[in-house]
C-alpha cells in the first residue's frame, strides 16, 4: 500500500485504524509480522466504502474474526485487515429461539446466553474460540455438532460493498467448511434453535467443557486444531502422536504434549518454527500411513510450498 491510499482510507474511518499493526496482537497463536492497515470499521457504511476503495485500487483484503484460526507470516500482510470483533456486536434472542447474530460478535459469548435462556443445540460449542462470523464461514464445531446444523440465513457484503443475503438452501456445508465466497465478508447471520430442558442443556454443556479442558492445552496460546481429521480415517492428532512427534519443538513452538493436533506458543514462537513442525508433521504422517494431512487454519502472508 502507498501513501496516498492510506491518506483516502483515513479519511473514510472513525473506528479504528492502525498502520503497522503488530499482527502477534490480534491472533491467538500470539505470532506475526505487521499488516499495513488494520481497520476495525465502526458502521457498515465505513466498511462499505473501504471494500469499494481496495477493489477498485486493488488493495489486498483479508477479512479476520478474532484471530483463532490462524497463522499469519514473520514478514507481515501487504494490505489490509478488515475485523469486525469490538464493533459488530448485535445480539438478539427471541422466544422462539430464533438467533439474530452479528459477526463480530463472539460465539461463546452467543453458547452462553442462548443455554442460559434454555436454547438447546449449542451446548458442545462451549470454549469453541473465534467470532460468529468466522465460526460460520469455517463450519466450526465440536462433538459431532457444527454451528451450521441451525443456520437460517447471512447477509453479507461483496468486495465493492453490496449487500448480499444468502438463505439456507444457498449455502453448503461440509467438514470445516462452507461455500460462502471467500472474498465477501459476512456481518450477520440467523440460527433456528429450539427450547429444551435446562437440566439436560447444563449437564451437556458442563461435559464439553471438562472434555476440552482435559484433553488440550488451554493454558498456551495456539490456532486451535492445525489439521483437518482425514475423512473416514483416524483423528489427525492420534496419527501425529502414534508418529512419535508429541512433544516434538522447533525454536518456541512445540507439538503439544497433550494435544498432538495443538501446535503451541511456548512464549517466543515465530511463524516459521510452526510451518516447519507443519510440515514435519505431514511428512511423517504421510510416510507413515500414507495420509495426506490438510491443514484447518488459514495461512495469512508469504510461506512458500507448505
Amino acid at each position: 500500500m502507498n501513501q496516498s491510499d492510506i491518506d483516502n482510507i483515513q479519511l473514510m474511518i472513525q473506528g479504528d485504524l492502525l498502520l503497522n499493526e503488530p499482527m502477534h496482537k490480534h491472533t491467538t497463536f500470539g505470532i506475526g509480522g505487521n499488516a499495513s492497515c488494520y481497520i476495525m470499521p465502526k458502521t457498515i457504511n465505513e466498511l462499505k466504502k473501504v471494500l469499494k476503495y481496495s477493489s477498485k485500487n486493488n488493495i489486498n483484503t483479508f477479512f479476520m474474526g478474532s484471530g483463532s484460526n490462524i497463522l499469519v507470516s514473520d514478514i507481515g500482510y501487504n494490505g489490509i485487515i478488515i475485523s469486525l470483533k469490538r464493533t459488530f456486536k448485535t445480539l438478539e434472542i427471541k422466544e422462539d429461539a430464533t438467533i439474530n447474530s452479528d459477526s463480530g460478535v463472539m460465539l461463546g459469548s452467543m453458547v452462553k446466553k442462548a443455554t442460559s435462556k434454555g436454547i438447546k443445540g449449542m451446548e458442545s460449542l462451549v470454549g469453541v474460540p473465534g467470532t460468529v462470523g468466522g465460526a460460520l464461514y469455517m463450519n466450526a464445531g465440536a462433538y459431532d455438532h457444527e454451528i451450521s446444523n441451525y443456520f437460517e440465513s447471512a447477509i453479507l457484503l461483496d468486495q465493492f460493498g453490496n449487500e448480499k443475503m444468502y438463505k439456507k438452501k444457498d449455502v453448503k456445508f461440509g467438514y470445516r467448511y462452507s461455500s460462502f465466497p471467500k472474498n465477501e465478508i459476512l456481518i450477520k447471520a440467523t440460527f433456528k434453535y429450539h427450547k429444551g430442558n435446562p437440566e439436560t442443556i447444563l449437564k451437556k454443556k458442563k461435559t464439553a467443557s471438562l472434555s476440552r479442558k482435559t484433553s488440550q492445552p488451554l493454558k498456551y496460546r495456539s490456532a486451535g486444531s492445525i489439521f483437518k481429521n482425514p475423512e473416514k480415517k483416524s483423528p489427525a492428532g492420534y496419527l501425529i502422536d502414534k508418529s512419535g512427534l508429541k512433544g516434538f519443538t522447533i525454536g518456541g513452538a512445540q507439538i503439544s504434549d497433550k494435544h498432538a493436533n495443538f501446535i503451541i506458543n511456548k512464549g517466543n514462537a515465530k511463524a516459521e518454527d510452526v510451518i516447519q513442525l507443519i510440515k514435519l508433521a505431514k511428512q511423517t504422517v504421510f510416510e507413515k500411513y500414507n495420509i495426506k494431512l490438510d491443514l484447518e487454519i488459514k495461512l495469512l502472508g508469504e510461506f512458500g510450498a507448505i
